[in-house]
């Protein structure tokens, strides 16, 4: 594959929703494809010149695709927001970097001059979705020969404190100075532009 210098991608707009409290907050029973429509059709207001029509693929992000982010959520999105059936939609799964992965294959597409225009992002219910999913039942071989590849985040965390030494009042203070200045951030209003009400 033979990428052209003049074909760099460029990000026309971006946008998100706020973050809840899993199972507690506002948004704990909003489905993440009314949450993820909301974002598309926003972003659709900010490129005001672009045709839905003309976007030539949509790959989302997606950690746990099963129960309410279940099928293919890219399409199932897709038409919530209103985007044509003819609109190609892919849904990806990298865990914690899927939408960040969508919008590399999104890149590469341009890039390689696949297409001209892409809609990438990424989309997580916390609270319908379990954090090891519904039915958690990995290969018992694979298990016992690569237990490491079924780590969750709770223990990789665990082992990255143990492995370098980070203690858990380091990891509060941490915790706490990071969610002021969000706080912070979120009554100053830096983060309007970004963030789509529901």
């Amino acid at each position: 594959m033979t990428i052209s210098s003049s074909r760099e991608p460029v990000i026309v707009a971006a946008a998100r929703t706020a973050v809840g409290k899993a199972r507690r907050g506002s948004l704990a029973t909003t489905r993440p494809e009314e949450m993820m429509s909301a974002v598309i059709r926003e972003l659709l207001n900010r490129a005001p010149g672009l045709d839905p029509a003309e976007i030539e693929d949509f790959v989302l992000g997606c950690a746990f695709p099963e129960g309410q982010q279940g099928m293919n959520m890219a399409r199932l999105v897709g038409l919530k927001a209103g985007l044509p059936e003819s609109v190609p939609a892919e849904t990806i799964n990298r865990f914690c970097s899927s939408g960040l992965q969508s919008i590399a294959h999104i890149a590469y597409a341009i890039m390689s001059g696949q297409i001209e225009v892409g809609l990438a992002g990424g989309v997580e219910s916390m609270s319908m979705v379990p954090m090891t999913g519904f039915h958690f039942a990995p290969d018992p071989q694979l298990a016992a020969e690569y237990p490491r590849y079924f780590t969750n985040m709770g223990l990789t965390a665990e082992n990255v404190a143990e492995k370098y030494g980070v203690s858990r009042q380091a990891q509060d203070e941490f915790a706490l100075r990071s969610n002021q200045l969000a706080a912070e951030a979120v009554n100053s209003g830096r983060f309007d532009e970004e963030i789509v009400p529901l």
